[in-house]
C-alpha cells in the first residue's frame, strides 16, 4: 500500500497549476495562494536522490518564495529521508493512514443524507463550512472554493450535508483516483453540527463515489483517535504512515 499511496501522491501533485520534475521529485505549485500544505513536493517510489537533486529542489521553492516542505510514505523511497536530512530539513509531523477497499466499506444506520455541490454558492459555502471546522486555519476564500471546483471538475468528487437553514453542516472531498487509489481529504464539520454523523455521511459517500469510478482503494489521514472512530465505521483500516518535512530555519 505506501507504493500505491506514494504512486497516487506524486500524480496529484502533477495536477497543481504549475507542476515541476526535479530528478525523482514532484513538485506541485498553486500561484494562487502560498499555503505550503498545497504548495509541496514529493518523491517518486524508490527514489534514491543525489544531494545536487534536493538542491534543486530546495531552489525550485526558494525562487518563488516558498517554504521547501515534502509529503511521503517513507517506505515508498527509503533513501529519500536521509537525503532530505543532510539537506536540513527536519520533521514537522507524522501521520498515520487509513485505507478502505470496496469490501470493507459500511453504511453505518441513521447517517443524515449527503449532497453534490452544484453551483458556486454552493462551492463558497462548503469552503466556508470548512474554514470554520478547522477553527480558521485555512481562511474562505474565493480561491479556496474554485480549488474545491476544480476538484470535482477534474474527476474527483466534493459531498456536503446541508443544515436545516439551507447553510452547509459539514463536507469533505476527494481527489480523482490515480494508480488504483484515491486521497480523502478535509473532513469537517461546523461546531454546531457536530456529533451528528456529517463527518462519517461524507467519508461514505465519497469512498463509494471512488469505487463507482473504478478505484481500488480510498486512503485518509486522521487528526485524533475520535476522527480515527468515525473512518473506521465506515470501513477504513490502518495503512501505514506519511513523513511530513520542511527545511529547518527562518521562511523565505
Amino acid at each position: 500500500m505506501p507504493v500505491d499511496v506514494q504512486r497516487f501522491a506524486a500524480a496529484n501533485l502533477l495536477r497543481r497549476p504549475e507542476p515541476v520534475r526535479i530528478g525523482g521529485f514532484v513538485a506541485g505549485f498553486d500561484p494562487t495562494t502560498t499555503s505550503p500544505y498545497v504548495n509541496y513536493a514529493t518523491p517518486l517510489p524508490g527514489t534514491a536522490p543525489t544531494d545536487t537533486e534536493v538542491a534543486a529542489l530546495v531552489g525550485a521553492f526558494r525562487e518563488r518564495g516558498l517554504l521547501p516542505r515534502l509529503e511521503f510514505a517513507p517506505d515508498a523511497a527509503p533513501e529519500v529521508e536521509p537525503a532530505l536530512r543532510r539537506a536540513g530539513f527536519a520533521t514537522e509531523a507524522v501521520h498515520e493512514y487509513l485505507v478502505c477497499t470496496p469490501a470493507t466499506l459500511t453504511r453505518p444506520t441513521g447517517l443524515p443524507e449527503t449532497e453534490t455541490p452544484c453551483s458556486d454558492a454552493e462551492f463558497a459555502e462548503i469552503d466556508a463550512a470548512l474554514s470554520e471546522a478547522f477553527g480558521g486555519e485555512f481562511p474562505a476564500s474565493a480561491e479556496g472554493a474554485a480549488r474545491l471546483r476544480r476538484t470535482q471538475e477534474r474527476g474527483g468528487a466534493v459531498r456536503f450535508v446541508r443544515a436545516d437553514d439551507g447553510s452547509c453542516a459539514g463536507a469533505a472531498s476527494c481527489s480523482a483516483p490515480a494508480g488504483g487509489t484515491a486521497e480523502l481529504a478535509g473532513v469537517g464539520t461546523r461546531p454546531a453540527h457536530r456529533g451528528r454523523g456529517v463527518a462519517a455521511a461524507v467519508t461514505w459517500a465519497l469512498a463509494g463515489a471512488m469505487f463507482g469510478q473504478g478505484s481500488e482503494s480510498v486512503w485518509l489521514e486522521y487528526g485524533g483517535d475520535g476522527s480515527r472512530r468515525v473512518y473506521e465505521r465506515v470501513g477504513f483500516r490502518p495503512g501505514g504512515t506519511r513523513l511530513y518535512l520542511r527545511l529547518a530555519g527562518p521562511l523565505p
